[in-house]
């Protein structure tokens, strides 16, 4: 009781300010995170205070849990309630609360933009704002974004390189016909114009450029030209599935964007369609875990906030939603204020918008249908580790050197029951012991925390002296998350590695598991750390080449192989040893080497 008391004594002193709260468990983990416009009435109202401190009971199931999880409330002061919205969406992505939805799903999509102040304008790709008065945005492409713009440039006879009006001179594509040749005054600017105008409708209208496409492709299979027939097969298919086919193009000329979010049994799916000029011009569809944890407010403020960042090209000014959620009107004030403008986040009930957003829920409920749950090892992990966390998104980390040489660190992801080698990442390491460098590596990890959100748990290629490590990294960050560290079993002080003998340890924060061999759980955490290994080590061998090759020219030069070693213990690394000074050399070692390594 004296930790609820904590609580209370907590809330009589909060402030009638907008902010942020956070609830911590016994083990000081982080619970959840809210925003406020007034702390001390929002947090009063999760609470009945007679006979003594108590959850209040019309909260639902999850905050409830939650509540009587709780020990300890912290909280911070901002400006204004939009600072608070940002707050609470920045630590939720950061610091991965036990009780908060986390979707995962920040991408930014790529925009096709043209700058119409050039007198010959080309077509690019971006997903950062460009400056200009004269810019033009379509999209955005979640998929096809890349294929679209290199099919207009396929069958338009646009200027096909940056460099191309440098030259001053017809070139090959000229030659080809794919152009016109502005560059030697063989196009007028009125003419090119006329080009880009076609462009721009096939851009929005698209079945003039598959139609275009598929003639194409049929002519290269006729000239038995295969390949490049089944890589314009490949782009046609890709082209059409850049959108969700809508069947409504509104009579007016108007630009929406169309959020829905549905939740299922153990997933939820995102939708998004882009409508522009009347027409659905692109869509996308992502999944997130979601458990027991799905709240619709926090889902839709975590959508909406992810997507339009400042760095957004283009936002309309009419975003509709599936579900009308708490927190709309405050979404709205803050992107409009964001970006400048006046923005509506709308909920239509009928008409044509209703029949947009009924479209993206029946799209999202197919997506729940094909993906029915099926029998996973992830729930079992959970369960057998006391993970506070079904680990759907795993991240495992190991490192690789020979005597010190070519020191690297390797993390692989695991996500939705496969590999997303997209996010591993490769790490180059200074320290020069184990545990240095995998302090180095997480640290590196945790710091990106605010670009990339943790993952539902952590595996250390090592024993329980590094899982200690991960876990007081992670506490110092004030993240909540799972670590656990599987090690070979030691024979005489070895690794026994013997096939088909060697036993596994695993080390979680609950316990230490000795599994048997066909346990599947056991080869599901084998199968992390062997991915890690196998990524660590094709890295290392890459670094070790490289670094034998700088080693052979140093000793070219006359640098023994001891010297070789000193040099690399003092600077670190070949590259530190080739961007010293003369003095740095000199004062080091000696003016004799210093001389060599410059070439004096």
């Amino acid at each position: 009781m004296n930790q609820k008391n904590n609580i209370k004594s907590t809330i009589q002193t909060l402030p009638n300010q907008a902010g942020v709260y956070q609830y911590f468990d016994k083990d000081d983990r982080l619970l959840y995170v809210g925003k406020a416009k007034n702390l001390k009435n929002r947090v009063k109202s999760y609470w009945r205070f007679t006979p003594e401190l108590h959850p209040n009971p019309k909260l639902g199931l999850r905050i409830l849990r939650m509540l009587q999880q709780a020990v300890r409330l912290d909280y911070i002061v901002v400006d204004s309630e939009a600072d608070a919205l940002i707050l609470e969406n920045s630590l939720i992505k950061q610091l991965n609360p036990k009780y908060n939805i986390l979707l995962r799903d920040d991408k930014t999509y790529p925009y096709i933009y043209i700058d119409e102040s050039q007198d010959f304008p080309r077509f690019e790709l971006t997903r950062k704002v460009i400056k200009g008065k004269k810019i033009t945005y379509y999209g955005p492409f979640p998929n096809g974004g890349k294929v679209l713009l290199d099919t207009l440039y396929e069958l338009f006879p646009l200027v096909q390189k940056n460099s191309c009006l440098r030259e001053k001179r017809a070139c090959l594509f000229y030659q080809i016909g794919k152009c016109l040749a502005p560059c030697e005054g063989k196009v007028t600017k009125e003419e090119y114009q006329e080009i880009v105008a076609q462009v721009k409708r096939a851009i929005v209208k698209r079945s003039t450029l598959i139609e275009q496409l598929t003639d194409k492709m049929m002519e290269l299979a006729t000239d038995e030209r295969f390949e490049e027939a089944a890589t314009l097969r490949d782009n046609i298919k890709t082209l059409e599935s850049l959108t969700i086919s809508s069947n409504i193009d509104l009579a007016k000329d108007e630009d929406l964007d169309i959020f829905a979010i549905v939740n299922g049994e153990t997933k939820g799916v995102i939708v998004k369609l882009f409508m522009r000029g009347g027409r659905v011009i692109s869509s996308s569809v992502s999944t997130f875990r979601n458990g027991e944890l799905y709240d619709e407010n926090e889902a839709y403020k975590q959508a909406l906030l992810e997507f339009y960042t400042v760095d957004t090209p283009q936002i309309s000014k009419h975003i509709l939603v599936a579900h009308a959620f708490e927190d709309q009107d405050k979404i709205a004030t803050l992107l409009s204020e964001r970006f400048g403008k006046k923005i509506e986040i709308l909920h239509p009930k009928r008409g044509s918008k209703a029949k947009l957003t009924a479209i993206a829920i029946e799209n999202a409920k197919e997506v729940l249908k094909r993906n029915k749950p099926t029998e996973e090892t992830e729930p079992k992990i959970a369960e057998l580790f006391e993970l506070n966390r079904t680990p759907y998104k795993v991240e495992t980390f190991d490192n690789s050197h020979m005597m010190g040489v070519a020191t690297v660190g390797a993390m692989v992801v695991w996500s939705e029951g496969k590999w997303s080698k997209k996010e591993y990442r490769r790490y180059a390491l200074e320290a020069k012991d184990e545990y240095g460098q995998m302090k180095e590596m997480l640290r590196r990890r945790i710091e990106s925390f605010k670009k990339t959100p943790p993952p539902d748990l952590w595996i250390l290629d090592g024993g329980e002296t590094l899982r200690k490590l991960a876990i007081s990294l992670l506490e110092e960050a004030k993240v909540s998350l799972d670590v656990i560290a599987i090690a070979k079993e030691k024979l005489d002080a070895k690794a026994h590695r013997a096939k088909g003998s060697a036993k596994d340890i695993i080390y979680t924060k609950e316990s230490v598991f000795e599994l048997s061999p066909n346990d599947k759980r056991l080869q599901w955490v084998q199968r992390q750390r062997d991915e890690a290994h196998r990524f660590a080590i094709a890295y290392h061998q890459k670094q070790k080449r490289k670094a034998d090759i700088q080693n052979s020219l140093l000793q070219k030069k006359g640098i023994g192989p001891a010297t070789v070693k000193k040099l690399l213990n003092y600077f670190g690394t070949f590259e530190a040893i080739e961007n010293a000074s003369y003095e740095e050399i000199s004062v080091a070692f000696s003016e004799k080497v210093a001389k060599i390594l410059r070439n004096i």
